[in-house]
């Protein structure tokens, strides 16, 4: 099988219409400018870059747009940010920087742009966004500092469902998953009556070390290495999807940008079998992940109102709805295309419609808000020892007990470093 990544795992020709009118008003006001965007590697910008020159043509600005790794792209642009440097005019605010990004200041408050009506048509229509993925680009005031791109809204996948109905192994592993634990494991410490923090954003005291963060997490870990291929603690994202699409694994929680390709890639063995699910519910709830990312303007950018023009277009109605149409991209975020009847037939995979699977896993996110976990500044270090506790509970290195005492230790440890005030 080729080398799959997040170029390439939605596939589809390159669409032949024209950019969507941009609203610019007299003629070319930013004739000769260019501007310098980045987001980590991904599909979305991937489809957008062939767009790039009808935008250039109409707006006269050039967009010089670089991506790079996911671990890369948000360490370098954390240093950028923090240096309230002029080298980027737009980026894209990453779901678990989020926090920290807006909290400190490093963006630009894009309230005033969509509020004038010489900037920004009435027609955009920012309320268009959905509310779950968008909540993650706002602040403890309610004001906005990105528009979303993408949503991730975790589903169930099973590619081999025929197998299920048959209760016939047939030499597949019954579960696959990838290394970020810290990511996948989270709904069943969630549904199995466990949190991450004890009430975040307000109280980030972490509870890894309760009865029922060990429980979970050795039922997961179990799960993992009782049932899952061999090699999972080692796969990453790509690897797990490759495990599904050629039959070597059935079922999978995760984004469902790495779950529409089981029907619609063109090396999926499984395109056949493959159906989908909302995550099952654990004793207390049903807790998917439901992530974002979204476009915004650096504080430092010189170049503010040509950086909104570009994200005016690339997240507008029309262009969204010419992605979807010409590549099938499912992760989108205005609810005006996820509830058109073009995106539920992009989305009807297998005779299934995923698009309202898609859109429930939206809602519960922004129903309840048990996502914030996942916003506030400090996780990127707990979810790294979140990692590394249930690695080392797969790996027999500890029970699970240990393991989640360790990490909240290290934990707790790293939050008073950096000044958070922990319950005693």
């Amino acid at each position: 099988m080729g080398n799959l990544n997040r170029r390439t795992i939605l596939g589809g020709a390159l669409g032949a219409l024209a950019a969507p009118a941009v609203h610019a008003q007299g003629g070319k006001p930013f004739a000769g400018t260019t501007i310098n965007g980045s987001c980590f590697q991904t599909t979305y910008f991937e489809y957008l870059k062939n767009y790039f020159p009808q935008f250039e043509e109409k707006t006269g600005i050039k967009v010089n747009f670089t991506m790079q790794a996911f671990p890369v792209y948000n360490q370098r642009t954390d240093l950028e940010l923090s240096t309230k440097g002029s080298a980027l005019d737009v980026i894209n605010v990453t779901f678990i920087y989020s926090g920290r990004w807006i909290g400190a200041g490093w963006m630009t408050n894009l309230d005033p742009f969509t509020k004038d009506s010489k900037l920004t048509p009435a027609d955009w229509d920012p309320e268009d966004f959905a509310g779950g993925p968008q909540s993650a680009m706002k602040n403890a005031k309610g004001e906005t500092f990105g528009y979303t791109w993408e949503a991730g809204a975790m589903i169930l996948g099973a590619a081999r469902y025929d197998l299920i109905d048959k209760a016939n192994k047939d030499n597949v592993a019954a579960f696959t998953a990838d290394k970020l634990h810290h990511w996948n494991w989270i709904p069943y410490l969630m549904g199995a009556g466990g949190n991450v923090f004890k009430a975040p954003p307000d109280n980030l005291t972490p509870t890894l070390d309760t009865p029922q963060a060990a429980s979970s997490a050795a039922w997961y870990a179990n799960l993992l290495t009782k049932y899952g291929p061999d090699g999972i603690l080692s796969y990453s994202d790509d690897q797990s999807m490759r495990s599904q699409m050629s039959g070597r694994a059935n079922i999978r929680t995760q984004a469902i940008t790495w779950m529409v390709p089981l029907a619609k890639h063109a090396e999926s063995t499984v395109q056949k079998t493959v159906r989908y699910g909302l995550m099952p519910a654990g004793p207390t709830g049903n807790f998917p992940g439901s992530n974002s990312h979204g476009l915004g303007i650096p504080a430092g950018s010189k170049k503010k109102e040509a950086a909104w023009e570009f994200i005016k277009w690339a997240l507008s109605k029309e262009t969204v709805a010419m992605v979807v149409k010409n590549h099938g991209y499912p992760s989108v975020c205005r609810m005006s295309i996820i509830k058109s009847p073009e995106f539920k037939q992009v989305l009807t995979l297998n005779g299934q419609d995923v698009a309202a699977l898609f859109l429930d896993v939206l809602q519960l996110g922004g129903k309840t808000g048990y996502m914030k976990y996942r916003t506030v500044p400090v996780y990127p270090q707990v979810g790294d020892k979140i990692n590394k506790a249930i690695e080392r509970i797969a790996t027999k290195q500890q029970a699970a007990p240990e393991a989640m005492k360790q990490a909240q230790a290290e934990a707790i440890q790293d939050l008073q470093k950096a000044g958070i005030k922990i319950d005693t």
